[in-house]
């Protein structure tokens, strides 16, 4: 068993015996709380930077019960109630075509591969090239927290990309 496989099957159990005490009511996973995929990280990521914003790319998983959380808890509602530039990308998908930001086809998975962004949840904070502008938020070790550490590296991604010289 290769570790990528052996790391999900892990997440998976430790995510079905801790979640349930997390006093979560049945976390649901639909459609409707997915966020979108771009088709181009660098299109992505320059309209982001057009609103003073960074690209917001979660890194999730199917199935994942605390990508869902982040998702529906944070990610959506920054998105749809304060227009929060936020895409999501699947560990596993090695099908979906993407541009990276070298101008290159890539998919999903190769691009986290690339990122060593292997662990689910992830939220990264990236500029118009591509650069991080802010720690990546890894995991949901607490709700009472999250959010708090959410808006910390949104601000601290903001005032990166405010000095960031321009092109």
């Amino acid at each position: 068993m290769n570790s990528l496989p052996r790391r999900h099957f892990t997440a998976a159990l430790v995510g079905g015996l801790v979640l349930p005490g997390l006093g979560l009511p049945g976390v649901a996973f639909a459609r409707d709380t997915a966020l979108p995929v771009p088709e181009s990280l660098p299109l992505a990521a320059q309209a982001a930077a057009a609103k003073k914003e960074p690209l917001v790319l979660l890194v999730t998983l199917t199935g994942c019960p605390y990508c869902e959380v982040v998702r529906r808890n944070y990610l959506l509602p920054a998105r749809r109630d304060h227009g929060l530039h936020a895409w999501q990308l699947n560990i596993t998908d090695r099908t979906t075509p993407l541009v990276g930001f070298d101008g290159k086809a890539t998919t999903a998975a190769a691009q986290i591969a690339a990122w060593k962004a292997g662990f689910t949840p992830t939220v990264l904070f990236l500029g118009p090239a591509g650069q991080e502008l802010a720690e990546r938020l890894v995991g949901l070790a607490s709700l009472d927290f999250y959010g708090a550490y959410l808006e910390d590296r949104l601000t601290a991604a903001r005032k990166a990309l405010a000095a960031l010289k321009p092109a």
